[in-house]
């Protein structure tokens, strides 16, 4: 709708920083309103938003590789919109465009901030995912950090069913790897095997971490892809095979820690086995990111990759989609769609 010159929106604030796991009440959903663009600016209305695990960090104030969320403002991230207003010969009304800024139903900025998504290989919403920041967090985690031999490696990626682990196990079939997952439920473990083509997938819920690996990789790991560290990094460390590699991407079980959590007090096995640990932040490897769309766009066409989608449908469900990550409420990518 339409007020005076301006378009209405309805946004996401954080109201207080979550302690501990956070809870609807940290949030708001608040009516604004959107201004005409002026020259050099494009006016969008999102189609679909992201939430990803990631986004907790910047609602607890401190020192990181990105800003806190500010209180009482929007917050930010990932979205996917199409464009109403154009004053730039860059964007063309209907364009499909991918940009930071989420949690809101439309805004106004400058063309500089937004990406235009040309040639489709699937519907906008895989931009927020496997054809997004969460695949490309797969594509340079295997090749970049964690240095995958084509053919030869044995990969093991936890949070297997979230939307990077799931592209990991996927992109280490497509080079001729044997991929191995843990999961959280019976029904993601099946989609690993089933729908994804993981050589072998487990509940970690069942019990001895080291063992449920060892099941799916007797002849021990060479890269390991930690989305979830604590017990899981302790039992992957034990599982690596001479020269293994670990791809520290993100620990989720500690995100709502509210005290110290134990890390591994196996590290002295990484001396003996000559591993590797690297961290790794996905937003220093954008040089990567034509070359990924490219190959994955490709895997995605021909059917090499598949991916699935949790879907909370308005900007009401925003909290709650968020929320959610950190129960395992979703398989594959956690979606909340504006249309």
């Amino acid at each position: 709708t339409r007020h005076g010159s301006c378009m209405q929106s309805r946004e996401v604030q954080l109201i207080r920083r979550p302690d501990g796991m956070p809870s609807r009440e940290d949030f708001r959903v608040v009516e604004s309103f959107v201004a005409d663009p002026g020259d050099g600016e494009v006016t969008v209305r999102n189609i679909c938003l992201s939430v990803d695990p990631y986004m907790r960090g910047r609602m607890t104030e401190r020192e990181s590789y990105i800003a806190s969320f500010g209180l009482n403002e929007a917050l930010t991230g990932g979205a996917i919109g199409r464009v109403e207003r154009s004053r730039t010969p860059d964007f063309e009304e209907g364009d499909i465009v991918e940009s930071f800024f989420g949690w809101r139903e439309a805004f106004t900025a400058d063309a500089g901030e937004l990406r235009r998504i040309r040639n489709l290989a699937a519907p906008p919403s895989a931009y927020l995912g496997v054809l997004g920041m969460p695949g490309l967090t797969a594509y340079v985690g295997l090749f970049e950090i964690g240095s995958l031999r084509p053919g030869t490696d044995v990969v093991y990626v936890s949070g297997a069913a979230g939307a990077v682990g799931s592209a990991v196990g996927q992109i280490a079939k497509v080079k001729g790897c044997r991929a191995v997952g843990s999961a959280g439920g019976a029904d993601k473990v099946r989609h690993l095997v089933e729908d994804l083509q993981f050589d072998h997938a487990f509940d970690y819920r069942d019990g001895h971490l080291a063992k449920q690996i060892r099941a799916g990789a007797p002849d021990g790991v060479d890269v390991y892809f930690d989305n979830v560290g604590g017990a899981h990094l302790q039992a992957g460390i034990n599982c690596m095979r001479k020269n293994g590699r670990i791809v520290l991407c993100g620990m989720i079980a500690q995100y709502n820690a509210l005290g110290a959590e134990p890390g591994p007090n196996n590290l002295i096995v990484a001396i003996g086995s000559q591993l590797t640990l690297r961290g790794f932040i996905v937003s220093n490897y954008y040089h990567l990111h034509e070359k990924f769309l490219e190959e994955m766009s490709e895997w995605v066409r021909s059917g090499d990759v598949t991916y699935r989608e949790t879907v909370f449908n308005g900007i009401e469900s925003m909290p709650d989609a968020f929320i959610g990550l950190f129960s395992g409420l979703n398989t594959g990518k956690m979606i909340v769609s504006l249309e």
